[in-house]
């Protein structure tokens, strides 16, 4: 009888089992680990939480940053001077990036014609952040 129950399970019947000892065994180990203690931010900064960076296709470095940030009433999080900040509200609003100072010292900050994110640049370097759209 159990063999020609085996042998009538289809494939998806196979993998749904397969996937319900996999999730088992996932909470099963997330229940046995102890909770990691959450360090809250100091109000009105950020930090890095994660970092990566690659180069696509074209040879073209990319890189992006992970942030947690404790901005006050009337600030969101922003860039300035190339690290994460809070800053008012009304420029992330509005997208007047270089309001927030977000290039370094000695760069030229300028807003995407879409209005997308900035670029800052010095001679031939040019660096271009643009913000995800939500």
């Amino acid at each position: 009888m159990r063999e020609r129950a085996a042998r009538n399970w289809s494939t998806g019947g196979w993998l749904l089992a397969l996937c319900l000892v996999w999730l088992w065994t996932l909470l099963a180990s997330a229940s046995l680990q102890p909770p990691t203690p959450t360090v809250p931010v100091k109000q009105g900064t950020c930090e890095v939480t994660a970092s990566h960076r690659c180069c696509n296709r074209n040879r073209i470095e990319e890189r992006s940053q992970t942030v947690k940030c404790s901005c006050s009433s009337g600030q969101v999080a922003g860039t300035t001077r190339a690290k994460p900040s809070c800053v008012d509200a009304s420029i992330v609003l509005q997208r007047w990036w270089c309001q927030m100072e977000p290039c370094l010292p000695g760069e030229e900050c300028k807003v995407l014609p879409d209005l997308s994110g900035w670029s800052c640049s010095r001679g031939h370097k040019v660096k271009t952040t643009k913000v995800p759209t939500r």
